[in-house]
């Protein structure tokens, strides 16, 4: 049984990275199509983050109410039904009007099904999880290629992810009974706190802000999403600008960044429930940490700063998956659902607001601040990962809680 779900949630964080490239994929004809300038896109972005960060504060609720597998099929027919949106719309404010189900869509399922692989699953999985999201985010580009070069046009692009998004919701509508039959995983559902992970009681959004220690989490996650999404979106330029790099090898290693973190990640996966989640954040944001040294070094060759980049790419891999995961041992399962869901808003909101932060940043001083501009974020993310790391210890027994999670969990897959 637990294999069987398993498998389903592996399709389902493929199906949740394709949808995320497309509008950066297919932006330059697009925006050309729609007769818009070509900046408009940030105003899409800004509408889809909007929608991911209100779903993802009112996940715990709904997800409470209904369960993960049923809000995971909405979720995703919610995706389905705005990525067909796009693609019948021939007007900007079309897109505008799609881009809402589009964000509500993603943030719900996002904290839904973090949240159920953090209390079911061991942490190796976490880290295969997001490993396939990123597979998922990098077949999306190569869709929208084919979309534009074959003449089907970038709207066909946007119906083939669609589609695909609307056979996954039927799939996932009829696979409800079997979460249900699921249920709390053995050793996760009186995680930390005593309380069932499911049922209960609702955790209002202020309740959850005052359990110590959740501001510290918030803080470390913004840091990383917000140093992820800058380093994605400035690389090149950088590259570019201030090493003398060629264009076409910036590009080629600011896209390394991204395999990095989808390498590590699945690489991650095999040593994950031995080093523990602990550990892979502070291993992560110390190599990310030597990346951003390499990129910043005064030489005259580009090479250690293009070594640094992919460097920081495999320490970037661990980060967010181990955040997710030890989330129901630090603050207890029947709070985790709201947590995660606040991580997520916390995460969309470092993810849209630091690129743009950097533009203006970069503008005024240059490009040249990039690695500083990292490095701060890094600092602050470790800083505020042990500063939790120490409170939990003073709580007591978060490294029992991960071993005992994480074993209980592993038997219970064995046994599916």
């Amino acid at each position: 049984m637990y294999s069987l779900l398993l498998a389903l949630i592996y399709v389902a964080f493929v199906s949740l990275g394709l949808p995320d490239s497309l509008v950066g994929a297919g932006w330059p004809v697009m925006h050309q199509d729609l007769g818009v300038p070509v900046a408009f896109a940030g105003i899409i972005t800004m509408i889809i983050a909007g929608g991911t960060i209100l779903s993802s504060l009112a996940s715990e609720r709904v997800t409470r109410r209904f369960g993960a597998g049923a809000v995971t099929a909405v979720s995703v027919g919610l995706t389905a039904a705005a990525l067909v949106g796009f693609s019948v719309s021939g007007s900007f404010w079309l897109l505008c009007l799609w881009a809402v189900p589009y964000g509500l869509g993603a943030g719900a399922v996002d904290a839904a099904l973090n949240n159920f692989v953090a209390l079911h699953f061991a942490a190796r999985h976490m880290n295969w999880l997001h490993s396939f999201w990123g597979l998922g985010a990098s077949i999306s580009p190569f869709i929208m290629s084919y979309a534009i070069t074959s003449g089907l046009g970038w709207s066909s692009a946007y119906r083939i992810v669609g589609v695909t998004q609307a056979v996954l919701t039927a799939v996932l509508i009829l696979s409800i009974p079997l979460w249900r039959k699921v249920g709390p995983a053995p050793g996760a559902e009186h995680a930390g706190d005593g309380e069932p992970a499911t049922g209960g009681s609702h955790v209002p959004l202020a309740q959850a802000l005052r359990i110590p220690g959740v501001l510290l989490v918030l803080a470390a996650f913004f840091a990383y999403c917000a140093l992820e999404s800058t380093a994605i979106l400035w690389a090149s330029t950088y590259l570019v600008t201030d090493r003398g790099v060629d264009d076409a090898t910036a590009a080629a290693f600011a896209s390394l960044f991204l395999l990095g973190i989808t390498a590590g990640r699945f690489l991650a996966g095999f040593f994950a429930d031995r080093v523990g989640d602990k550990l892979l954040i502070r291993g992560g944001f110390a190599v990310v940490g030597l990346g951003v040294l390499l990129v910043a070094l005064p030489v005259g060759t580009p090479v250690p700063a293009l070594a640094g980049l992919v460097v920081a790419g495999l320490g970037c891999a661990p980060i967010y998956p181990a955040i997710i995961h030890s989330t129901p041992v630090n603050f207890g399962a029947r709070s985790s659902q709201a947590i995660i869901g606040i991580q997520m808003a916390a995460a969309y909101t470092g993810s849209t607001l630091a690129p743009p932060a950097f533009g203006v940043l970069s503008t005024w001083a240059g490009a040249w601040v990039f690695p500083l501009f990292l490095a701060v974020l890094v600092a602050l993310g470790l800083v505020m990962s042990e500063r939790l790391n120490r409170l939990v210890a003073r709580r007591g027994g978060p490294a029992q809680g991960v071993a005992a999670g994480a074993g209980a969990a592993g038997a219970a897959e064995r046994r599916g």
